[in-house]
């Protein structure tokens, strides 16, 4: 069985911007290439788990976020990390109804279980939000971070909540 790292896009992987879709407005958060590297060599693969209601929205297109999704895929590469697949919920409820896939439900992290044998007692979850954290404890997950840069959150389900990445790994 494989051990994961569940990262969240917006807001761990890259700076939080309201419906980002576009790359030359992306912009890597402080420490997720180290952090990826240092759980890739402890035989981790990565996955990506990603809300994206701006395509409900109309904000952007599936053609959009996938132009995006593979520019970011490549410049993780380019700093040697492979991101193995990213997975995204582009639904929003009171738009296009509810769904499975939208965090904090778990169904992203039981798609990706349907591709890769995941062992989810020892995989991780890092998010920015509760809805991320509630996604992976859902699936037996106990290791979850909330990412929380600005420190304004006090209490969560996660174990940790940190507000630099270095923390969770150093």
């Amino acid at each position: 069985m494989q051990k994961v790292l569940f990262l969240d896009r917006d807001g761990v992987i890259n700076v939080e911007k309201d419906y980002l879709y576009k790359v030359e407005d992306f912009e890597f958060i402080d420490g997720i290439i180290d952090l990826c590297k240092y759980y890739e060599s402890k035989g981790f693969i990565i996955l990506v788990v990603t809300n994206q209601s701006g395509i409900a929205r109309n904000y952007y297109t599936e053609a959009d976020f996938s132009l995006l999704t593979y520019w970011m895929i490549q410049k993780f590469a380019s700093y040697g990390v492979n991101i193995s697949q990213v997975y995204h919920c582009p639904h929003h409820p009171s738009i296009s109804g509810e769904c499975d896939c939208r965090k904090p439900k778990s169904g992203m992290l039981l798609e990706a279980a349907k591709h890769f044998d995941i062992d989810f007692k020892n995989s991780i979850i890092i998010g920015d939000k509760e809805r991320d954290i509630e996604a992976g404890l859902n699936v037996g997950i106990t290791e979850a971070y909330l990412f929380n840069e600005d420190k304004t959150v006090k209490e969560s389900k996660a174990a940790r909540i940190v507000s630099k990445l270095d923390d969770i790994w150093k």
